[in-house]
């Protein structure tokens, strides 16, 4: 997973952090804004989830389609849990949206340890299942 972001620029609050922090775990990639109703709902649930998981090999990435910087920062400082983002305006960020065709916000796209999409429903599984989606992730089998 952490070959996706090789050579990128990610950060936990303004700390930067390094891809390979990524190694070995299953990451969600969380595309979302502070703009976003259904965003702004669904992330105290997502952030619950996550934080109920610390000590798992999981992690977030925050991959923002706010207006600003200081919109992201806001929105990631006030209301999202303690999870990676990449930078706003990152053209990577656009990249990624093109290669799992995301066309509406927000999405969760979970990414096993191996770079394979093992769901592209996070958030359905996050609202109805929380952590215990974790194991569901853990034990997919991607064709």
């Amino acid at each position: 997973m952490a070959d996706l972001f090789r050579g990128k620029k990610l950060f936990r609050g303004e700390k930067p952090v390094d891809p390979s922090e990524l190694q070995n775990k299953i990451v969600g990639l969380y595309f979302s804004a502070s703009w976003c109703p259904p965003c702004r709902q669904f992330t105290p649930l997502l952030k619950e989830t996550y934080e109920s998981l610390e000590g798992e090999a999981f992690e977030v990435v925050f991959l923002t389609s706010d207006r600003s910087r200081e919109d992201t920062m806001l929105y990631y400082s006030n209301n999202q849990g303690p999870w990676l983002l990449m930078e706003f305006n990152d053209p990577f960020i656009e990249e990624l949206k093109e290669k799992y065709k995301v066309t509406g916000i927000p999405k969760l796209i979970i990414i096993n340890r191996k770079g394979d999409v093992i769901s592209m429903n996070g958030r359905e599984d996050v609202q109805s299942k929380q952590a215990a989606a974790l194991k569901d992730w853990k034990d997919a089998k991607c064709s």
